[in-house]
């Protein structure tokens, strides 16, 4: 089959009859038309399509190495500098598009799949039937274009303890029967982005388990189709309120959705089973499969589109109502300059210095990306606040498209005219900053990129208990013992 239209993937998901719970209402068919999914819904089916614009499909499709049909670029195995480079052009194009607002589109789980693919051996040490099974699995994902999601954690009720122990081991999603066929897995897990408008859910390890026996029920890497029997999700309140493009623009496109997964006793079968115990694998599941790796690839090259975004956004506010020569002003756009030149010079530097894996996967280089994400969930807190400055009470001078077309409109140009728009111009523009800024969208956006990878404070300590700091502590013991 090879990549898929936009309408193929909008009648793929309509035709799927999952167990969607949004506001009290149980939504299990024609999920692309509920109001809360079918606007970005169609926006994903765009990116779809774009596979097959001609303007862009080199960048973002290649030829499958067995049906020879195109495929996503994503699912590339890159085996050279110039395979990476093809890559970063897909996820740039998809991106750009998004403004990086979308942050699960299809190509983040797919860089997973492809490096977990190429680690086929690796899974071999718990069952080589495990490396088979993900090899497959991800050939049928490439094949067919599919849309995946994922969950990692157990739910957020007691973090004092492990999710092995919340509740006497009740909570966490965790297998309870084990057969010749497959595993019976019952539990919640947090927390699925996209999920109601996804093919697949991927079911991968937290990384966080203790390797105690108790742990072995929650130890394992598995996928399900979304409307695999038993499965649910809970999802939270859409922050996108039914209005139009001008009033909503990014809510309007990109809210994507996130929610809880609770598997009540769903059977997933032998041949969709990638893991099964070993804890001591699953919390090496990302680091020694190269997984992690393509994964922030890909999230790095997001959140350059987004940098980027933000900084035009704030030079088109700052122009229009004439504060850009203001020495203030200019220090906030140059923080911006910096964090994408910064975010350009990071992803260079990680594709300039990628090596090859014992498999031949040619990685970009991972204590850089480890920086990169480490530092961009800090620095992307200051967009919306940057914004906030620039707008000031404009912000709150925000009359609606409706009051455009009404006999307001005089009163708009007059009064509402900026320096280089008219009044109608000027409202748009200041929604896209509202809307980027103070509105439930953006706030879920600043959340969403702060704990992106996790707990900032942890991933701080993983990175320098994983970072080799003795080459540069030796500079200072031997600058210490020189005489000269």
């Amino acid at each position: 089959m090879g990549i898929r239209t936009g309408q193929q993937y909008l009648d793929k998901l309509n035709s799927m009859r999952p167990h969607v719970v949004i506001d009290g209402e149980v939504v299990s068919e024609n999920i692309a038309e509920h109001p809360a999914f079918r606007n970005v819904a169609r926006t994903y089916a765009k990116l779809f399509d774009l596979q097959h614009d001609p303007k862009y499909q080199d960048a973002l499709t290649y030829d499958s190495p067995t049906s020879g049909e195109k495929v996503s670029a994503s699912f590339l195995v890159p085996r050279s500098q110039e395979d990476l480079a093809h890559r970063r052009a897909a996820i740039s194009t998809w991106a750009e598009y998004s403004n990086g607002f979308l942050g699960r589109t299809g190509d983040y789980m797919n860089s997973s799949l492809t490096a977990l693919a190429a680690a086929e051996k690796w899974f071999s040490k718990a069952d080589p039937q495990f490396g088979e099974n993900i090899r497959n699995y991800y050939e049928h994902c490439r094949e067919n274009d599919l849309l995946a999601t994922h969950t990692l954690i157990p739910p957020q009720v007691n973090r004092s303890v492990s999710g092995s122990e919340q509740l006497g081991g009740q909570l966490a999603a965790r297998i309870v029967e084990e057969r010749e066929d497959g595993i019976v897995v019952h539990g919640a897990r947090m927390l699925a982005t996209i999920a109601p408008i996804a093919d697949e859910l991927l079911v991968f390890p937290s990384t966080v388990l203790r390797g105690t026996p108790e742990d072995a029920p929650y130890s394992y890497a598995f996928a399900l189709p979304n409307d695999a029997e038993g499965l649910r999700y809970l999802c939270r309140t859409s922050l996108y309120t039914g209005k139009s493009l001008h009033d909503e623009p990014l809510a309007g496109r990109f809210e994507e959705m996130d929610a809880v997964v609770i598997f009540d006793h769903v059977f997933v079968p032998k041949e969709r089973i990638f893991m099964l115990g070993h804890p001591e694998l699953c919390n090496a599941f990302y680091s020694e499969t190269g997984a992690g790796a393509l994964m922030t690839h890909q999230v790095v090259t997001r959140t350059i589109a987004k940098s980027e975004f933000f900084l035009g956004l704030a030079s088109e506010l700052a122009a229009s109502i004439g504060i850009d020569g203001f020495q203030h002003i200019q220090e906030d756009l140059a923080e911006l300059i910096q964090t994408v030149e910064i975010g350009k010079a990071l992803m260079r530097a990680s594709e300039a210095d990628a090596v090859l894996t014992e498999d031949g996967v040619m990685l970009p280089k991972w204590t850089t990306l480890n920086a990169a994400r480490n530092w961009y969930p800090k620095v992307a807190q200051r967009f919306p606040q940057i914004i906030r400055k620039f707008s000031a009470s404009g912000l709150m001078a925000l009359p609606g498209e409706a009051d455009v077309h009404s006999e307001a409109l005089p009163d708009i140009e007059m009064y509402l005219q900026a320096k280089t728009l008219t009044g109608p111009e000027r409202v748009r523009l200041f929604k896209l900053a509202y809307d980027a800024s103070i509105s439930a969208f953006s706030g879920r956006q600043a959340l969403y990129e702060y704990f992106f990878f996790g707990d900032p404070v942890r991933m701080a300590g993983a990175l320098v208990n994983s970072y080799d700091a003795e080459p540069v502590r030796a500079r200072v013991r031997e600058f210490l013992e020189r005489e000269d």
